[in-house]
């Protein structure tokens, strides 16, 4: 195709007038050098291939707690499914409890370790000097023949090696005896499970996770996910049914993972009859145990024991609790498609907000949550209480947050609401949606975050909740220390996780659904997302490509600056100039009063500070024939002009300070106090990464122009958002008028 020399020369200056002077960044390129490229596992539209295959591990697990040791001994059968297109010659598990070992490192010097004034448990944090045993012993590994199978420890993982090679297709049964002393979760930093003990009454509460050698994800990315467990990446694991059966002391209650099978062994007649209201109680919680009752429960200490049994389908992994302090509530939830039993566990240390607020809380969770994903599939959701941090596992989670002599603030009520809203949510993500969090933390912590806050948002309007305001500290910190969002678990600085992988991704998601993409189409792509790899294993690619199919919107820009980068926004209006046309053919007064302006605008500042010098005047003439080309057409030069009679031209330049490429949104507010919103695309930055300048047609006169009056894009400097610039007040300015004010 050949352009006339005549045509191309205006085209040339057009664009040259709006060149990058700086370095080009390729802020819109695509990121598909940046993810797995796309195959048969998975495809270009984000969803699973036709050829997409996971592992399949079902436990049969016996397990025991001594409550004079603190030991908990256990015997597994697993079922290892090989549906992956490769033989197998050996398996990897995983052994989390090594973790507590004490040549593994901690936590303890994250504030900055040895200090002059150090209080007791600050340093048996750095130095362990109270030493306590840790770990599994393994006791035997066999086959359903009885023979012995090899297996090598590394730290945290084991490798069991097969007599014969699992081939593709094929299923392994086999079997392990293992024992570990519980921890007590108080005598090291990050605990999420172990033993709570109360020394007032002699009691404790046993929290048991990452209790069990539990088989590794080997899937189509990277093979085996062998990573070492390090406290913070906690979660890959393949799905399965479990039939668990645990014993504990006779008058310790347990709640767990999946579904009790026998109740009338277990539960008083009282106690199951109290179950049954509770399962078509949908206004109120039933309490199942009450206050006296544990309180009687917990004078004797039964030197019998009894044996719960559960079962658990198609879940990622099973925890449970157990205790003979537990006052025990519960309601039914009606979702849509099913109906889920509530249920909260707790101490009278817990009372009374517990029972006031957290099986309130689950509920709200299972109700908000559903919406906006998929119903919520598991029989029972449950809350227990604990001394302290949120820990998330399928249909159970241990949530922090007690009350002092009864009492408790509304922060610290907000702060234990909105852990157990969390903590429920992760059964959505990672437990249904089974993303790796060994390896990426935001893919799970960053889609719960940003659903538990649109449940407090909805839910408990009276509390705050994360708005992109919140992420401004963070993303205007020091650019030497800050991580990408795309930056594994492990290699999180301890002091920035929760900004990175919590509040950074819910942030960007709530930009793209309230200010980028739209709520109504924002939400169906979600969901999308979500039911596309429910009980399957995500990647982020995977999450990217969903949203832009679902949507039709090119959101690689936003990807690659938010989730790629550093970079933060920060959007300067450094000018705005203001036009009229000058018209020959007016009355003579008109005329007169156009000239006198023509004028006094003929020398305008080069930058002017405000409106107060009036318009700056064009002189527009007629376009001559040769700049229409081999157009036959002509513009109507009398009506153009009658459209353009009395109005106002503005003329914007924005600047991008922060390298983060965003929507603009522009506020005009008029001299008659009238305002007027206009939005523009992140488009608007493809042709120049560093400075725009766009022209708009007004009506009225403007007194003011704001940058991001509703602060929807976390600019990290709103100083430089007006024009004319809004005057601050300095910090000593600030404290004078404060003191003058007492």
């Amino acid at each position: 195709m050949r352009l006339h020399y005549l045509l191309l020369l205006p085209v040339c200056a057009i664009f040259s007038a709006q060149a990058q002077t700086q370095p080009w960044q390729g802020k819109f390129e695509p990121i598909d050098n940046m993810i797995a490229p796309p195959n048969s596992y998975r495809t270009a539209s984000g969803a699973p291939g036709r050829e997409y295959w996971q592992q399949r591990a079902d436990y049969k697990i016996k397990a025991k707690i001594d409550e004079k040791t603190n030991i908990l001994t256990g015997e597994e059968t697993i079922t290892y499914h090989n549906n992956s297109p490769d033989d197998l010659t050996y398996l990897w598990l995983q052994l989390e409890q090594n973790v507590n070992k004490k040549e593994n490192p901690d936590f303890g010097d994250v504030r900055g370790g040895v200090s002059d004034g150090m209080n007791s448990r600050q340093m048996q944090f750095l130095t362990r000097p109270i030493e306590f045993p840790a770990g599994y012993s393994i006791k035997y590994i066999k086959d359903t023949s009885g023979n012995t199978l090899k297996a090598l420890v590394n730290n945290t993982m084991m490798k069991v090696m097969l007599n014969t090679p699992l081939k593709s297709g094929e299923s392994l049964t086999f079997s392990l005896g293992w024992s570990y002393p519980i921890t007590d979760r108080s005598m090291f930093l990050l605990s999420r499970e172990g033993y709570e003990y109360f020394p007032e009454d002699d009691n404790t509460i046993y929290l048991i996770a990452h209790w069990f050698p539990r088989m590794a994800v080997y899937n189509d990315t990277e093979g085996w996910q062998n990573q070492q467990f390090r406290r913070l990446g906690e979660f890959a694991l393949e799905f399965g049914d479990y039939d668990v059966e645990i014993t504990v002391p006779e008058d310790h209650i347990v709640a767990a993972t999946g579904e009790l099978q026998n109740s009338e062994s277990v539960l008083t007649k009282t106690q199951r009859q109290r179950l049954d209201q509770a399962k078509k109680s949908f206004d109120k919680p039933v309490l199942i145990i009450t206050q006296e009752e544990a309180t009687a429960n917990k004078r004797n200490k039964s030197s019998k024991t009894k044996t719960w049994k559960f079962h658990a389908e198609n879940v990622r992994d099973f925890a449970f609790a157990s205790s003979r302090k537990f006052i025990w509530d519960a309601q039914a939830v009606k979702l849509p498609t099913n109906t889920v039993m509530a249920m909260s566990y707790f101490p009278e240390e817990g009372l009374p907000v517990w029972e006031e607020e957290s099986t309130k809380a689950i509920k709200n969770a299972l109700e908000v949550y559903s919406e906006a994903t998929f119903d919520y599939p598991y029989p029972v959701a449950i809350s227990v209480n604990t001394s302290n941090i949120g820990m998330e596992f399928p249909m159970i989670s241990f949530n922090g947050g007690r009350p002092k002599n009864g009492k408790m603030s509304d922060g610290a009520k907000k702060g234990m609401i909105g852990t157990i809203v969390h903590e429920v949510g992760h059964n959505w993500f990672p437990m249904i949606v089974s993303s790796d969090e060994r390896k990426w933390m935001w893919m799970d912590e960053g889609l719960n975050t940003f659903i538990h806050q649109r449940t407090i948002e909805e839910r408990y309007p009276q509390f705050s909740h994360t708005t992109p305001k919140s992420i401004v500290p963070f993303m205007s910190g020091d650019k030497n220390i800050l991580r990408p969002i795309m930056t594994t678990s492990d290699n999180e600085l301890f002091s920035q996780f929760g900004s990175n992988f919590y509040i950074k991704p819910t942030v960007g998601l709530q930009m793209l659904r309230e200010s980028i993409i739209g709520k109504e189409l924002f939400d169906q792509a979600f969901k999308e997302y979500a039911n596309r790899w429910k009980y399957k294993h995500p990647n982020p690619g995977d999450l990217f490509r969903t949203l832009e199919d679902a949507t039709a919107t090119d959101l690689d820009w936003f990807f690659r600056g938010w989730f790629f980068t550093v970079d933060h926004v920060d959007m300067e209006l450094s000018n705005v100039k203001w036009y009229k046309v000058y018209e020959e053919n007016l009355n003579i007064e008109d005329q007169q009063k156009k000239k006198a302006v023509k004028i006094e605008g003929e020398s305008p500042a080069e930058n002017p500070k405000d409106f107060s010098n009036g318009p700056e005047v064009i002189t527009m003439t007629d376009t001559p024939d040769n700049a229409y080309g081999g157009f036959l057409s002509r513009l109507d030069e009398t009506e153009m002009r009658k459209q353009l009679r009395n109005k106002n031209i503005y003329e914007v330049t924005i600047k991008n300070v922060g390298g983060l490429v965003m929507p603009v949104t522009i506020e005009w507010v008029y001299t008659d106090g009238s305002t007027e919103i206009d939005k523009l695309p992140a488009d608007i930055w493809r042709l120049n990464e560093y400075e725009v300048t766009k022209t708009f047609l007004k009506d009225k006169e403007v007194s003011t122009v704001n940058l991001d009056p509703n602060f929807e894009f976390a600019d990290t400097d709103m100083s430089n958002n007006s024009f004319p610039k809004a005057e601050t007040q300095s910090d000593f300015d600030s404290f004078k008028e404060k003191k003058t004010q007492k």
